[in-house]
């Protein structure tokens, strides 16, 4: 009777393969990201019916990757922030204060100092310098502040996050600063795209790294006597990752530079424009230098010395001094790096607006971290993902154009969004306990 009760028990359940596990589980996903993932669908899909069918459009996508970067590329360097037990609030005055003084750079100082001519070829590489400079600078600062005199990280870019807008105010004199240098704003986005034929190399080539790294990643199991999955799903989830990068960039081919915009740029060549020409604008450089960024940073999370120290320090920082590991150091090279991605990420972000204002970077500090902890980076330290504070940056800025394209109050966006972050926080909390993580 028992054995016909189980017999049937399995007969009834999820289809098992031999290993038994169900079809499902042989994928083998992080049902958080997955999670992530259908939000972000939910959101899209919401959004486009509200919106009459303008939210998934390659103009809107377009849009909302370029607005996505300059955040997405600060919440990699905020999750090995948090991964260590520290916070930085400074994040957008810092941008500010880079990009200030890259304004400055290229708009006032090299013209008058040297008399270097706007469009001069060395201008925009000595603005994007000195961005990094100001922003690698200032973090390493608030390193040795934390790391080396004691201060919590807190009360130091709290500090910071008062202290660094108004010092890039002084320098303007609180004016906008304008015009940018031409080769400096083709980071920015619309200004600065590489056409459709070489958007199409650039997907060939992802997907051509997207394929290897699975046929490593199984390869590198067999080697070391670890389980892989069957055949099939390791076929499904390359499938899905294909998919996702060739819609992707072709969503992006298919937006065409508007009419007057090509007359201009013919115009500018003196050339005509033929009848019936259309041209598309392709992958935004903005969004390849973020693909760069999540590359590098993936792996000194999981392939250097550095990201071993980061996560060993976050999971247990006494443990980890105790083991050799200079904690104190690390803390100066962690937030020297945030510096530098708030130096990149204020490169970005005034190339796309085309000027220097004083409010850029406003609130950045809170899109940071909100992209870093719905990303899956746990406050109290230890865990989190390059690819999971992306995935939060992306939805943080979805939600924010989609309420802006329906009509939603500002005051109420920043209700919606605040809601969302102590929402997924709490989501969190909940899984980390079913499967066991102290949190």
């Amino acid at each position: 009777m028992s054995d016909q009760a189980d017999s049937t028990q399995i007969e009834s359940g999820p289809k098992m393969d031999q290993s038994g596990k169900s079809l499902f589980g042989q994928l083998e996903l992080d049902m958080r990201l997955m999670g992530m993932v259908g939000a972000f669908i939910a959101i899209a899909l919401t959004f486009n019916f509200f919106t009459d069918g303008r939210f998934i459009t390659p103009r809107n996508t377009f849009n909302l990757t370029v607005q996505t970067v300059s955040v997405a590329i600060m919440a990699t360097g905020m999750v090995f922030v948090i991964v260590t037990r520290h916070i930085d609030l400074s994040v957008g005055a810092v941008l500010a204060i880079a990009s200030a003084m890259g304004a400055m750079m290229q708009a006032r100082w090299l013209p008058q100092a040297i008399g270097l001519d706007y469009g001069n070829p060395v201008i925009a590489p000595l603005a994007i310098l000195t961005c990094l400079a100001v922003g690698t600078l200032i973090g390493a600062f608030n390193g040795w502040l934390i790391g080396y005199q004691g201060i919590p990280a807190f009360i130091v870019t709290l500090g910071g996050l008062l202290i660094w807008r108004f010092v890039g105010w002084y320098v303007t004199d609180g004016q906008t600063i304008a015009p940018l240098d031409q080769n400096f704003l083709v980071l920015g986005g619309a200004e600065g795209t590489i056409g459709v034929t070489l958007s199409w190399i650039i997907c060939a080539l992802a997907v051509a790294g997207a394929v290897f790294a699975l046929y490593n990643a199984r390869k590198a199991k067999k080697n070391h006597g670890f389980p892989t999955k069957p055949l099939w799903a390791e076929f499904a989830v390359g499938g899905l990752i294909v998919a996702v990068i060739i819609g992707y960039v072709g969503t992006l081919n298919a937006y065409d530079i508007p009419t007057g915009k090509l007359r201009r740029l013919f115009e500018a060549r003196g050339e005509v424009l033929p009848d019936g020409y259309t041209e598309a604008y392709g992958l935004p450089i903005s969004v390849l230098v973020l693909i760069v960024v999540a590359i590098a940073m993936t792996m000194v999370a999981k392939k250097t010395r550095l990201g071993k120290y980061i996560f060993a320090t976050g999971g247990n920082p006494d443990a980890a001094e105790l083991s050799g590991i200079n904690t104190k150091l690390l803390t100066v090279k962690i937030f020297a790096l945030m510096g530098f991605l708030c130096g990149l990420s204020a490169v970005i972000a005034s190339a796309r607006l085309s000027v220097h204002s004083n409010d850029i970077g406003t609130l950045d500090e809170l899109r940071v971290i909100a992209a870093a902890v719905i990303g899956g980076t746990a406050l109290s330290g230890g865990i989190g993902t390059i690819h999971g504070a992306i995935l939060g940056a992306l939805i943080m800025q979805s939600l924010q154009s989609g309420m802006a394209m329906v009509g939603v109050d500002a005051p109420l966006q920043n209700i919606v969004v605040g809601s969302v972050l102590v929402f997924a926080v709490w989501i969190d909390i909940q899984y980390r306990k079913r499967l066991g993580i102290k949190v």
